[in-house]
């Protein structure tokens, strides 16, 4: 499947928007992003490496919400060959992060996983079916830490499509006061990743007990660096 332009991604008119001269504020904060990505050193495995550029087809990428530093230069550097599409909140605030996504190379589907669910993952399947990546972060957006939420499966259910769990490492990372402790990797220093691929009709049965079986991989591949 080719992936689909950014105009034929479903949109969301009660979404807020930034204006565009507000958006350009970000351009600096997106540019000291983009160069501090490229200081940090990825180490990853021949056979991970093979997983993470897998272009068979889309996939869901799931990685923890403290994690979400590396989204972009993971994408930068791994999967150029697909976009990524990620639900962020249609309320003020996500504007703003829909505004930094976009700047950072990502792309947002404006939607609430807790409001209006249903047709947040109705547009989540759009971008799948047209041949998309989508980025999940199962504890998000408020937590609790660490919890894999059972509706996290809801779209690659709908579609049997495979999963990739990313798992981050850091050697030197400061953490944040947020409620899941994000990382945020000090500039040059070394970050290991780990990929884990999961085959979308391995994901059938009880929901509860896939969400549990998927956290405890998902956890096998973050090793957590002291507080």
């Amino acid at each position: 499947m080719t992936p689909v332009a950014a105009n034929s991604v479903p949109t969301n008119p009660h979404a807020h928007q930034i204006t565009s001269w507000r958006s350009v504020l970000l351009w600096p904060l997106a540019a000291l992003f983009h160069l501090w990505g490229r200081t940090l050193r990825i180490e990853i495995s021949p056979a991970d490496r093979e997983l993470a550029t897998r272009a068979v087809e889309p996939m869901a990428i799931v990685l923890w919400h403290n994690r979400l530093f590396m989204a972009s230069e993971f994408y930068r550097r791994f999967r150029t060959q697909r976009q990524c599409y990620a639900l962020i909140s249609s309320s003020k605030d996500g504007a703003w992060l829909d505004a930094f996504f976009t700047s950072a190379g990502l792309k947002a589907v404006r939607g609430s996983s807790s409001r209006h669910g249903r047709e947040a993952a109705m547009a989540l399947v759009d971008v799948m079916r047209a041949g998309n990546d989508i980025g999940i972060t199962p504890d998000g957006p408020r937590g609790p830490c660490y919890e894999f939420k059972p509706g996290t499966l809801i779209v690659t259910r709908r579609l049997s499509a495979p999963m990739l769990l990313l798992g981050w490492e850091y050697t030197k990372a400061w953490r944040l006061g947020s409620w899941d402790l994000f990382y945020v990797p000090r500039p040059f220093s070394k970050v290991t990743l780990r990929c884990d691929f999961i085959a979308g009709e391995t994901n059938a049965g009880d929901r509860d007990e896939a969400a549990t079986r998927l956290r405890d991989r998902l956890m096998a591949i973050n090793p957590e660096l002291p507080v």
